[in-house]
């Protein structure tokens, strides 16, 4: 395997890894926010907005470390 192919393994190993810890991050983030609107159904609106916040602050980072990945793919491969 040649260093292209191992660019290619590096980066769908790190493409799985950022799917999974964004799947994990966002899913703790819903399942705390639904538990704290059963808690307190009149602060709905506050802390629907703050998991919305949240989670697309996540997916920020996600979107960051898949241009990485893709870059790490076209700056190895020749």
């Amino acid at each position: 395997m040649g260093s292209q192919g191992l660019a290619w393994l590096a980066a769908g190993i790190g493409a799985g890894l950022i799917t999974i810890g964004t799947a994990i991050g966002i899913g703790n983030i819903g399942r705390a926010a639904m538990e704290s609107i059963g808690r307190q159904p009149e602060a709905a609106g506050e802390i629907r907005g703050a998991m919305i916040v949240a989670a697309a602050l996540i997916e920020g980072v996600a979107f960051f470390s898949i241009i990485v990945t893709i870059l790490l793919i076209v700056l190895t491969g020749e």
